[in-house]
């Protein structure tokens, strides 16, 4: 019996460099942009293993916590920012979002980033959230991280690296997977 290729609808991996990203996709705002801040971090699989050729998206509020769409429920912010950011992975795993820190919703919830994760063996993508460390008493209160156990909603949480630098590691199974969404 021959052994056949695997077909799109059974790996996403390869095929996202084809077309989903752009080399400016992950500038949610200008380097330069004031409160400008950079999420690194990388994306593994379960056992370990880097993921060369993976995807982030990430979707959030600007920095006074309000969407410049019109289904925001207070209206839209008029402000132009766009909130969506969109980075490959490297041969290393490694992915980069340049953005601001998003103002709370006024909802109860803490301020987080929303992100979907693409890669190889996923046949859709899966859903979680990038909270911050400096919001603890937010985080504290926040209805998704307080629902988790300690260890849990850890792996939501982003380590601050440097001054406007933040690192949000991504683990698709196994020891110390991230929390993952059912949306």
């Amino acid at each position: 019996m021959s052994e056949l290729a695997l077909t799109p609808s059974q790996t996403v991996g390869p095929y996202l460099s084809l077309g989903l990203t752009w080399p400016t996709g992950y500038l949610v705002v200008p380097e330069d942009a004031p409160g400008a801040i950079t999420i690194t971090g990388v994306v593994r699989d379960g056992t370990g293993a880097v993921v060369p050729d993976g995807m982030v998206e990430t979707w959030q509020a600007d920095a006074e916590g309000r969407f410049d769409h019109a289904d925001d429920p207070r209206g839209a912010s008029g402000s132009g920012f766009h909130g969506f950011g969109r980075s490959s992975t490297d041969a290393e795993g490694r992915y980069r979002i340049v953005t601001v820190k998003p103002g709370a919703l006024g909802d109860g919830q803490a301020p987080h980033i929303d992100v979907s994760v693409f890669a190889r063996g996923l046949l859709d993508r899966v859903v979680s959230r990038i909270y911050f460390p400096d919001e603890v008493e937010a985080n504290a209160a926040d209805p998704l991280l307080s629902s988790l156990p300690p260890e849990r909603a850890a792996t939501l949480v982003a380590e601050q690296v440097g001054p406007a630098e933040l690192r949000w590691d991504v683990r698709l199974r196994g020891e110390g997977e991230t929390v993952f969404l059912a949306v």
